[in-house]
C-alpha cells in the first residue's frame, strides 16, 4: 500500500487464516538482511496471516527474478519448491522480497519469534544478526 515494494498481499487461496511453522529457502545471502545465511540455506518460521498470498503479474515477477529481488521462497523442509511448501498460494512460492536497491524486505513469515530458543527455535536470528552487524 505504501508502494515500496511491487505486487500485494491477497486473501491465502485457502481463504482461512493460517498460524503455523513453514519453511523458507533462502535465495539470495547478496542483501543486509540474508548475509548471515547462505544461498540455498532452509530456515522454518513461523506464518501467522490472512492474507499472506503474494500476487504480482507475470512482467513483474520476470523482473523480481532477474534483478535478484527474490529473498525467500517457501519450501519443503530439504528445501524443494513447487508449490509442497507454499502455505497460501503466492505465486512462484515467494515469501519475500527486496525493493531494487535491497534495504527494503516485504517477508510473510515471522524471523522474529524464532530468534530465542525460549521462543522454539532460531532460525530467525540471523537476520537480525546481520542487520545489526551492517548498522554497526
Amino acid at each position: 500500500e505504501a508502494g515500496l515494494l511491487p505486487g500485494a498481499l491477497m486473501r491465502n487461496a485457502s481463504l482461512k487464516f493460517l498460524g503455523r511453522d513453514v519453511h523458507v529457502r533462502v535465495e539470495t545471502s547478496q542483501s543486509l538482511f540474508t548475509s548471515r545465511y547462505a544461498n540455498g540455506a532452509v530456515a522454518r518460521m513461523p506464518v501467522a496471516h490472512g492474507d499472506g498470498n503474494y500476487f504480482a503479474d507475470e512482467a513483474t515477477l520476470d523482473r523480481l527474478e532477474e534483478r535478484g529481488q527474490v529473498a525467500f521462497r517457501y519450501c519443503t523442509p530439504d528445501g524443494v519448491v513447487g508449490g509442497i511448501g507454499n502455505p497460501n498460494g503466492a505465486r512462484r512460492d515467494i515469501a519475500g522480497i527486496f525493493n531494487e536497491t535491497k534495504t527494503v524486505l516485504g517477508l510473510m513469515p515471522h524471523p522474529e519469534r524464532v530468534c530465542d530458543p525460549l521462543l522454539g527455535g532460531t532460525d530467525g536470528r540471523a537476520m537480525f544478526e546481520g542487520l545489526t552487524e551492517a548498522l554497526s
